[in-house]
């Protein structure tokens, strides 16, 4: 078994995580919203510096518009909360109703913005960005965590932004064992999170359990033996045969040492003794 997996995600591990309530109002921390983009549902305050007849808390229209004091609908969906401060001000200050405004937004829910977790977890679907500093990990947490020796170790976040098609593929163990907690990235609304499934070995003839197994990294033909409960008492470490396919896509036998680095979808032949 893989030595990171007991960390991934195993449910109530990370369902612990902290993961703002439904119900919660809080405001984001201002790294948080800089890469969060608007949208319908969401829950924001807006304050006009020393205009506070112009203070506003109010809530996105599923369209992503809301209607504000004296200038009235605005467009706001898909925006981040900067762009957004300079769209409010740049209608105060056309409309001559303030003449040099500073205006502050505060994301206080996202509702709007929906994410999609698919494959090897326990429980696929969509899920809300409660507020915009959720990250990859607040979301797996959601989904129930990854499958136990089924999910790969890689995770891949397919999305937009900045306009552009946006592709990440992320090891999620070093994540979150601190590695590469980067990469535990910021999720926006419309993002997709797939698991994929796990590599695999074949192991059969004459160990304990022979079937399908996970390929852990760096797994050696000898940990991929007592992956499988080991040789029966008819079976021979002599004359072990790995059938691999080459790059060719051709299908090869080897005579592999106890050391080989096992590849997916390798098929492992153990021998019966004949003495």
């Amino acid at each position: 078994m893989n030595k990171f997996l007991p960390s991934l995600l195993l449910g109530p591990l990370l369902v612990c995580a902290t993961l703002p309530p439904a119900q919660a109002m809080t405001p984001t921390t201002e790294a948080a919203q800089a890469e969060y983009r608007l949208g319908g549902g969401d829950v924001i305050r807006i304050s006009v510096y020393q205009s506070q007849d112009l203070s506003l808390e109010t809530r996105l229209s599923e369209t992503g518009v809301i209607s504000f004091p004296l200038v009235g609908a605005l467009m706001l969906g898909g925006r981040t909360v900067g762009e957004a401060e300079q769209v409010i001000a740049a209608a105060l200050k056309k409309g001559e109703f303030v003449k040099n405004p500073q205006v502050n937004v505060v994301l206080m829910q996202a509702r709007g913005s929906q994410v999609s977790v698919l494959g090897q977890v326990n429980r696929p679907g969509r899920f809300a960005l409660e507020n915009g500093g959720t990250k990859l990990s607040d979301v797996l947490a959601q989904a129930g965590g990854v499958l136990l020796n089924q999910a790969s170790d890689e995770v891949v976040v397919v999305g937009t932004r900045e306009g552009q098609a946006f592709r990440k593929v992320i090891d999620l163990p070093e994540v979150l064992d601190g590695r590469r907690r980067y990469d535990d990235i910021v999720l926006q609304g419309g993002d997709v999170v797939y698991v994929e499934r796990a590599p695999v070995v074949y192991i059969y003839g004459e160990v304990q359990r022979p079937g399908q197994l996970r390929l852990d990294r760096g797994m050696t033909l000898l940990q991929g033996l007592a992956a499988g409960g080991g040789l029966t008492q008819r079976g021979t470490d002599r004359g072990i045969r790995i059938h691999r396919r080459n790059e060719a896509g051709q299908v090869e036998e080897i005579q592999p040492s106890m050391t080989e680095p096992l590849r997916a979808g390798d098929v492992i032949f153990v021998r019966e003794s004949l003495f």
